[in-house]
């Protein structure tokens, strides 16, 4: 080979990829000769970030804190997100993005996790991996968390270069670990997903509230196939609803298709309606705890009265067993199935107001007390969320608006996810 010739190849090469990186507004022609192939730049996360000048593959988000912490850093798929867990701090946020993503990350939120627990959820472009979380000084001296993401694919090809390889071919990629086998048991847990019915209100003849050319069945009915995709997503629940066109349900049966199904959740999906103009924001309503009361004594009675047939009766008077004392048994049990479903509607309702609070507006004293017949339950944890009023002009247009959605069902999606890993298993079955 004439190594002459190859090199002035190159060298051409070079002068034509310039040329490019100068046409595309990436560096002068200078500044590419020099460095023709570094084109991978590191995007901070600031408050007014700059215009990235490459593809977006790396992005630092930082946390400002009070004080040095312990902290849990993840990074998740379906959909993709990191989870950063820290106790219950105070702390310095940039501000969300606004549009266009920043660097790799499309928002965030946060909220609390549990008692005493932090949870900022970032929401990112596509599969990323943690490459370094630490607790640094910042530039006043204070402490903070930093966060580097960096794109999988780029993740990949860095860990390769760092173990010697020149080139990514089938050699350098590693097979997965075989995986112990699972007991009956534990596929019968990992394939259960529990139900969650999304209820639309209103549908065909009955409109719903109207103003500023904005229809309630229509506007719920967007948010909540919006908020199935997002649950579908994450691969973790079986989502249902009770309707998924404009068509009319009854309520009594939309309360009837959560029990028939056994939902483990049911969200009842409302726009609300003023006739004071300046009356904005979202509003959970809950079983008021009056009637919540008054089913719990009815169940036990129903139950004490009707639980056991003729048959089973005699046959535990035929083995000398006390049937009143059955009775009074299997009464108590259904006076505890629905405290306990009180209980966990009242986690859901904070879990939803602590990450839905970051994403929208909020009506003052958000967390209200209702007798919606919807939510007349006694076995399914249920809230009606109303999204805004649409006697608002700010409310009717965020109601109508393809990110505004987006935003808040994903907050929606991180709060029953933090209700289902935080509380519900921590609670008595």
């Amino acid at each position: 080979m004439d190594v002459g010739k190859l090199r002035r190849a190159l060298r051409r090469g070079a002068q034509v990829f310039s040329a490019l990186l100068a046409c595309a507004g990436l560096g002068s022609a200078a500044s590419a000769q020099q460095f023709p192939f570094q084109i991978e730049f590191p995007q901070i996360f600031k408050s007014q970030p700059e215009a990235p000048k490459t593809e977006n593959t790396r992005t630092r988000f930082i946390i400002g804190l009070e004080r040095d912490v312990s902290f849990d850093v993840t990074a998740l798929a379906s959909p993709h997100r990191v989870l950063v867990d820290l106790p219950q701090v105070k702390l310095d946020l940039p501000n969300v993005p606004e549009g266009a993503p920043v660097g790799l990350v499309k928002s965030f939120r946060y909220g609390t996790a549990a008692p005493g627990k932090t949870r900022v959820v970032i929401d990112v472009t596509g599969p990323v991996v943690v490459e370094r979380s630490a607790i640094e000084k910042g530039p006043d001296g204070n402490d903070q968390l930093v966060v580097d993401i960096v794109s999988a694919p780029d993740a990949k090809v860095a860990a390769a270069m760092r173990a010697g390889a020149h080139h990514l071919g089938a050699g350098n990629l590693q097979p997965p670990m075989p995986r112990p086998a699972q007991s009956p048991q534990e596929r019968a847990a990992a394939q259960f997903k529990p139900v969650i019915v999304i209820d639309p209100g209103h549908g065909g003849e009955d409109g719903g509230a109207t103003k500023f050319g904005t229809l309630e069945k229509n506007v719920v009915l967007s948010f909540s196939l919006k908020l199935r995709e997002k649950l579908n997503e994450t691969g973790r629940y079986k989502v249902l609803m009770t309707r998924e066109t404009d068509v009319f349900v009854p309520l009594e049966a939309r309360r009837d298709f959560a029990e028939r199904h056994q939902a483990a959740l049911f969200i009842a999906i409302h726009a609300d309606y003023a006739a004071r103009p300046t009356a904005r924001g979202a509003t959970i309503y809950s079983l008021r705890p009056q009637l919540s009361d008054a089913m719990s004594q009815a169940a036990k009675g129903a139950v004490k009265e009707s639980v056991l047939s003729s048959q089973q009766t005699a046959q535990i008077k035929k083995a000398g067993g006390d049937v009143n004392a059955v009775r009074d048994m299997l009464a108590d049990l259904a006076r505890m199935d629905v405290e306990r479903k009180r209980e966990r509607t009242s986690v859901l309702v904070q879990s939803v107001l602590n990450f839905m609070g970051n994403t929208t507006n909020m009506m003052e004293n958000p967390d209200r007390g209702a007798a919606f017949v919807v939510l007349k339950t006694s076995t399914v944890p249920s809230i009606l969320l109303e999204l805004g009023y649409l006697t608002s002009v700010e409310d009717a247009q965020q109601l109508r608006s393809d990110q505004w959605r987006d935003k808040v069902s994903g907050s929606l999606v991180t709060a029953i996810d933090t209700y289902f890993s935080n509380h519900v298993t921590r609670l008595p079955m």
